[in-house]
């Protein structure tokens, strides 16, 4: 069940979206409401479920990962015991920031960083192709980010 928000919560998660470092102060100055109620709605809306954590969002290019690949995997059995698996073994791989189980003709599409094409290649041939129940792996080597937008669209 979704829970109901006013105009004053969606505020809120508007602006902590833009800023989750900002001060409880200035939350509820940009919001219209003072700073004791403004804090109450921040921690019923964590509460609820719909925040779900702050994090700094980093520059990868300048943090040495210049290449950004995604692979498609397919599985050779979709049982819920092995996509269960394939998910477990996903989550030790470092190099594999986003993993999103599809449907269709891919079973998973992985979102990988590396520092180079290199150790990419490594980790598909060594860990991806390796791994048990993987029957195919294609992969596309990025050429450049059009869009990056890590927020839910607010109205």
């Amino acid at each position: 069940m979704k829970p109901q928000l006013d105009s004053i919560d969606r505020r809120i998660l508007k602006e902590l979206q833009a800023d989750g470092r900002m001060t409880n102060v200035e939350l509820a100055r940009r919001v219209g409401i003072s700073a004791p109620p403004c804090l109450r709605r921040v921690r019923a809306l964590e509460e609820a479920g719909l925040i779900i954590g702050y994090r700094a969002l980093l520059d990868e290019k300048l943090l040495g990962y210049d290449v950004t690949m995604f692979a498609m995997v397919g599985l050779s059995n979709q049982s819920e015991s092995d996509l269960l698996a394939f998910e477990q073994r996903v989550k030790s791989w470092p190099i594999v920031r986003e993993c999103w189980m599809l449907s269709g003709d891919v079973d998973f599409l992985l979102k990988c960083v590396a520092a180079d094409l290199k150790t990419f290649q490594a980790f598909v041939i060594e860990d991806l192709t390796a791994a048990p129940n993987v029957d195919s792996v294609r992969t596309s080597l990025t050429l450049r980010q059009v869009k990056n937008e890590a927020v839910v669209p607010l109205a």
